[in-house]
């Protein structure tokens, strides 16, 4: 009897964590430059171009990023804010100050996106070559 309680406990195992549905998503490497140089920081999201896969997203930092993304094609939105100044948060004399922040990147780049990306299972590795013009 305690054969069968292990053998049914293993094909449980076995049918719960290695044979369920294939990874719907892939790991996607890469690097952003702007005019030739790498973003300081940002954002990169990916959204899937079927509208039925879950989005991903990653830091962009030192011009290198890493994420999970769904596998085939999604929209590509790329941010890349900078400070442009400061403003205080009350009209007080002692007030603190907040920075005021603006996006470097042309819109066909983050909110009327042109970029797409198709990922295949597995690693894949895309490099975003970006201009302010």
């Amino acid at each position: 009897m305690p054969r069968r309680v292990c053998s049914y406990f293993l094909l449980s195992f076995l049918f719960l964590f290695g044979c369920g549905p294939e990874s719907k998503m892939a790991i996607l490497s890469g690097t952003v430059t702007i005019d030739g140089q790498p973003a300081e920081t940002g954002s990169i999201s990916f959204i899937p171009v079927d509208g039925m896969t879950q989005t991903a997203g990653a830091s962009i930092e030192n011009g290198k990023f890493t994420s999970e993304v769904p596998i085939g094609e999604s929209k590509v939105e790329i941010r890349v804010p900078k400070v442009v100044g400061k403003q205080k948060l009350y009209d007080t004399p002692d007030s603190p100050e907040q920075e005021i922040m603006a996006e470097v990147l042309p819109a066909k780049y983050n909110e009327a996106t042109e970029l797409r990306f198709t990922a295949d299972k597995g690693k894949n590795e895309k490099n975003f070559e970006l201009s302010t013009k």
